[in-house]
């Protein structure tokens, strides 16, 4: 009888199912998505760069951060595993024989499956840590490869600078990372012949065999070489390094730690050579005796012999002593941050103000700046913003355009897209990246008058852009609030889809236009669309019919961001700023609209030097509400050397990007010319148009500024007191109690023939005191030259006046107090917050005029609901203890000084509206009524007039003169809301309702009638 079959298991069968094969697919795929997307990356910016010519500088940080990664990998990884396989080869073959070996056996047994892997393994994933670390050093790298002479020598070492500057950052960065490979390799060499019996720690077979003796012994005498290099170094070090009172070497450090440092040094080396002996030998006594020696020399030497020099020698005879070394400071200082040159005045102030006082200063009073950039700006969105999908920064620009044959002071701003001003229906994938893709022209107006209603005079405006700038290339694809990237160009024959600008009169109300510049890569093959939409995480980009063979992706738009990635060793100013300029000289070519960039060489390493900290000297009130960066691009924390070395100049149409050499005696970019070749072009090739806006820059002015608080002491004995160290004032128009901004004006300074565009600020007293009156002002000509295209010699000369300690002139708060205290402007001011209205203080200016600092400051008055932007009304002017209030600032010049200042302002003659056919303006605003507002000015002086008669009556308790002046003060306040009312209508703007603010406004002004 046959059995029946048994069916068998799978593995009888046949074959079994193969397993495992996900995780391997897995594995390969997410290699290959890896590989893409950083085929992607690199591929796009190598396209990048290759667009604006400057691929050799990417592929020089590229090959030189590769060269570093792998000396780094194979110095780490190859030294770790050399000591593994030394230690290894040199392991015990004899049987275990006490209870700690066959404890080690065991642990060696069930690590041996894995002893491959970590032998492997652990030297990779330290050399890629090692590798990585070493290539972010391809900057000090490179400059130390093709360093530049400073040409001065440090007054310790007789070293010229750029041994501190360029060779001991990087001797000292190969030093430590010598150490720690040197300390990794000896940690793996330990625990390896810890573990394979070369060393035995049992408590009575304590021994080590011959091979681990010589292994050991060497490392550590490698090591402790390191460390007699690092103490050498050290003394070196100590010039760069700050103390407790001043930057550089001080005595003590001169005749203590220098001295000690090389002790230390000496005493390193005979331990080395000790541990060579025992490596040999085979005694340890010798090297664990100087290891003690070295750490009680390292004690006593190197920190109590200081100590005691210092606490008993340097401490009762301080200013003897350390004057030698303070006056280093000083001078490596001014030295660093180029402020050896600066022309001090002491300025014996007058504060009597007399008639006829300005009439010397007319150039100054003349251009005194009105406009305040960071108030307009909502005034030019409202008048010229034109529609939602455009704007102007928080922040304007301030610079200087000749009109009419003359140098005017100029509010200007470009008209950038925001996209965030589209409704949601309107943000779809299409518009945002094929429609709305650029913004359009710029606007400008002078800093010094305003339209008879307080509005900007505007001499650029409008769609298409119109003015005295003349013919210029106004779309702007490339700017500070562009998109993150946009795709134009659209095939030959096709309608434009770029949006250009609104217009009434044309199809659909718009203008299209299609980009035919060269501002980014070429997008048209399925290559490229797939790079790109996996750059950046957009897939619309491979599927949509808009990316033709004619497209163009721009992308890195920004002029920071386009001027950091070619010149990656510049730190760059926070602001760039617009400029409408002829690049080539050639009259007949239209003009470019381009942006201005400051680029800055700096270093932490100039011997005696004071650091200053980027962040803390550029922040003051401007920065603090706008949220600007200290800088842009690489910088160290802190610095103690600053140049001014590169004027970058980004086009606002293709992006193309120029460096000029603005300084060319920087050791620091003459090493990065070695380093990248020709890129930066010499001065001599910047338009005459150009350098007539190239300005002084405000970052290094406010790093300068802080360095000249303390460093205008140039006697060591004063400096080590400190007595007459200054601070920057606060912004008294701020809350935030931050400094108070430079400003640019053009002013002329006592010592100067004629006025000048610069840069300013003024000092106040050090410590802790509250006392704010003025101690000092500065000021920067920043006027770099003229349409001949050559740099004025006077350009970057700063002047600072002192001011004698027994004058006593109010500085910036005070006078603010001044101003708001005044019972006469408090009253008007009171007078101008009613009726639905708020008042914004603009920025106090400062100038030395008439033998005197006069402060002027707009006063800007703006609706408190609904459509709402500032209008200048008023202006606030100081000299002494004498104050002015008017709607002009040559009607306030003459209050405070006896009806006749001497000097005309540049608002003498407010310019009249721009007359038109239809009799309006060209910003489609209408003209204000004259008589209008000459009869809310005579309202509000009759009110201000009845207030004052009020306070009168009320102190001498006569009720009924009060009565009468509470009677007039009513019917001023009735002609005010009527003539407010008629303004209204004129401009287009809601009406105050009579009913709903007479009463608020009455009690408003009561109260301050009895304030």
């Amino acid at each position: 009888m046959t059995s029946p079959s048994v069916p068998r298991p799978p593995s009888q069968n046949g074959p079994a199912p193969r397993r495992g094969a996900l995780v391997p697919t897995i594995v390969v795929l997410a290699v290959l998505a890896a590989v893409v997307m950083g085929l992607a990356q690199v591929w796009t910016e190598i396209q990048w760069f290759n667009q604006l010519g400057f691929t050799d500088v990417l592929i020089r940080e590229w090959t030189t951060r590769g060269a570093l990664f792998a000396l780094g990998f194979l110095l780490m990884g190859g030294a770790v595993w050399l000591n593994l396989h030394l230690a290894y080869s040199q392991r015990q073959v004899y049987p275990p024989t006490t209870p700690e070996e066959r404890n080690l056996d065991k642990y060696r047994e069930s690590i041996e499956p894995l002893r491959r892997l970590i032998m492997i393994g652990a030297p990779l994933v330290l050399g890629l840590f090692a590798g990585s670390s070493l290539s972010a050093q391809w900057r000090e790298v490179l400059t130390f490869l093709n360093r530049e002479q400073f040409g001065i020598d440090d007054p310790q070492f007789g070293l010229d600078i750029g041994f501190f500057v360029f060779t001991l950052p990087v001797i000292r960065m190969l030093i430590s990372f010598l150490m720690t490979v040197v300390f990794l390799s000896a940690a793996a060499a330990v625990v390896t012949h810890y573990l394979y019996g070369g060393i035995s720690l049992a408590p009575r077979a304590q021994r080590i065999s011959p091979a681990a003796r010589l292994h050991l012994g060497i490392l550590a005498a490698v090591f402790v070489l390191l460390i007699a290099a690092s103490y050498w170094l050290d003394r070196y070090s100590v010039l760069v390094g700050e103390n407790a009172r001043f930057a550089g070497a001080s005595y003590t450090d001169v005749n203590a730690n220098i001295p000690a440092k090389a002790i230390l040094a000496g005493i390193a080396v005979v331990v080395a050579v000790l541990f060579v002996v025992a490596a040999f030998r085979g005694t340890w006594r010798l090297p664990v005796a100087g290891i003690g020696v070295m750490i009680v020399s390292a004690i006593v030497v190197g920190s109590a012999y200081p100590a005691v020099v210092q606490r008993f020698q340097v401490e009762p005879n301080a200013i003897e002593l350390e004057r030698e070394f303070i006056q280093r400071n000083i001078d490596g200082t001014l030295a660093a941050y180029d402020l050896q040159d600066v022309e001090v005045e002491t300025y014996s102030a007058t504060t009597e103000a007399e008639a006829g006082q300005l009439r010397e200063d007319s150039q100054s009073t003349a251009s005194i700046r009105l406009l305040d950039p960071q108030i307009v700006a909502p005034t030019f969105n409202q008048l010229q913003q034109n529609r939602q999908y455009y704007g102007f920064p928080t922040t304007l620009a301030v610079d200087r355009y000749e009109i009419d044959g003359e140098s005017r002071d100029t509010v200007i701003a470009v008209r950038e897209l925001n996209q965030d001003g589209l409704g949601a229906e309107q943000r779809t994938w299409v518009n945002d990246k094929t429609v709305y893709t650029h913004g359009f022209g710029v606007v400008a107006a002078y800093g010094n008058t305003t339209r008879s209603d307080g509005r900007p005079a505007f001499f650029q405006q409008g769609i298409p852009s119109t003015g005295e700038l003349g013919e210029y290339e106004p779309r702007v694809y490339f700017g500070q609030f562009s998109p993150d990237y946009s795709i134009v160009g659209a095939p030959e024959g096709t309608d434009p889809w770029e949006l250009d600008y609104p217009d009434d009169d044309a199809p659909n109300g718009a203008v299209n236009n299609t980009y035919t510049g060269d501002g980014g890569p070429s997008i048209g093959n399925i290559a490229a669309k797939l790079l790109y939409a996996l750059k950046f995480g957009d897939m619309q980009i491979l599927f949509s019919d808009r990316v033709t063979e004619e497209s163009q992706i721009l992308f890195d738009r920004d002029p920071h961001q386009r001027v950091s990635k070619v010149a990656p060793y510049l730190t760059l100013d926070a602001k760039a700023y617009p400029a409408v300029v002829d690049m080539d000289g050639d009259e007949a070519t239209p003009k470019e609209l381009v942006w201005i960039v400051d680029g800055y060489t700096t270093t932490n390493d100039y011997p005696y030097s004071a650091r200053e900290s980027l962040e803390e000297a550029t922040t003051d009130s401007l920065t603090t509400v706008n949220g600007v960066p200290a800088a842009v691009g690489v910088a160290p924390a802190q610095v103690n050397y600053i140049r001014n070395s590169v004027k970058a100049v980004v086009n606002a149409y293709d992006g193309d990007v120029t460096l000029y050499e603005w300084d060319e005696d920087d050791p620091i970019l003459d090493t990065w010319q070695n380093i990248f070749g020709d890129h930066v072009q010499p001065v001599e090739d910047i338009s005459g148009d150009l350098m007539s806006h190239l300005r002084y820059p405000e970052d290094l002015f406010k790093v300068q500024r802080q360095l000249l608080s303390e460093y205008h002491v140039t006697d060591a004995a004063s400096f080590y007191s400190g007595s007459n160290f200054w601070n920057i004032p606060t912004d008294p128009t701020a809350a935030a109690g931050v400094p108070q901004p430079p400003y640019y004006l053009t002013m002329q300074m006592p010592a100067q023939d004629e006025a000048q565009f610069s840069l300013t600020s003024s000092f106040i007293p050090g410590g802790q005191t509250d006392r704010n009156i003025l101690t000092g002002f500065l000021a920067v000509d920043s006027e770099t030259g003229d349409t001949a295209g050559e740099v004025r010699e006077d350009y970057g000369q700063m002047r600072l006046l002192e001011l004698p300690s027994d004058l006593t002139v109010p500085g910036p708060g005070q006078v603010q107090n001044n101003f708001n205290s005044n019972p006469a402007v408090s009253s008007e001011l009171n007078l101008l917050r009613q009726g639905n209205s708020d008042v914004q203080l603009g920025n106090l200016l400062t100038l030395p005029v008439g033998g005197g600092l006069l402060y002027v400051q707009p006063v800007y008055v703006q609706s408190a609901q609904g459509t709402s932007y500032p209008l200048l009304q008023r202006v606030l002017v100081s000299f002494g203890d004498e104050i002015g209030f008017a709607s002009t600032l040559d009607e306030a010049l003459d209050e405070v000084f006896g009806g006749d200042s001497g000097a005309e302002a540049g608002d003498a003659e407010v310019a009249p509206p721009e007359e038109t056919p239809d009799g309006e303006e060209p910003d489609g605003t209408t003209e204000v009524p004259a008589a209008a507002q000459e009869r809310l000015t005579d309202a509000l002086a009759d009110a201000q007039q009845a207030i004052a008669d009020g306070n009168t009556a009320l102190a001498e308790s006569d009720w009924t003169a009060y009565g009468e002046a509470q009677q007039r003060l009513q019917s001023a306040i009735e002609d005010a809301l009527a003539a407010e009312a008629e303004i209204a209508d004129a401009t287009g703007e809601v009406a105050p309702d009579d009913e709903a603010t007479a009463e608020p406004t009455a009690e408003a002004t009561e109260e301050a009638a009895q304030g």
